[in-house]
């Protein structure tokens, strides 16, 4: 009449995620195009105000495609794709930096040009 009941068993712990610290790092660079940018401050509705390194200040959307999959917050570092048409002005935000990436991206010479980008 009564199932026997299996033994309780413990599930294996999680393995780490991310790189470990001795293995090298994918880091996405910018293309022609593009520049690295620091969000200054958010404006509502996936947008918001990016300090670029060219010395202009963007107004940035996440386009609706990694609306719900890229979490950006201030002092991000992201990569910025400026519009066609009015790019000193209007921008997309297609990646988002790990601090680890911002890290490399010092030590390889991406964001020495830009003093205020210490924030991160």
């Amino acid at each position: 009449m009564f199932k026997k009941k299996k033994p309780f068993r413990k599930k294996p712990a999680k393995k780490p995620t991310g790189p470990a610290p001795d293995q090298p790092i994918r880091v996405r660079t910018p293309r022609e195009g593009q520049v690295l940018g620091v969000v200054d401050q958010r404006l509502g509705a996936s947008r918001m105000k990016v300090s670029c390194i060219d010395g202009k200040n963007r107004i940035c959307k996440i386009p609706g495609k990694l609306t719900r999959s890229l979490w950006v917050r201030e002092g991000n570092t992201v990569l910025v794709e400026p519009w066609e048409y009015g790019g000193d002005e209007k921008g997309n935000i297609i990646y988002k930096y790990s601090q680890a990436q911002v890290q490399w991206l010092r030590n390889k010479g991406y964001l020495k040009e830009v003093t205020d980008l210490e924030e991160f």
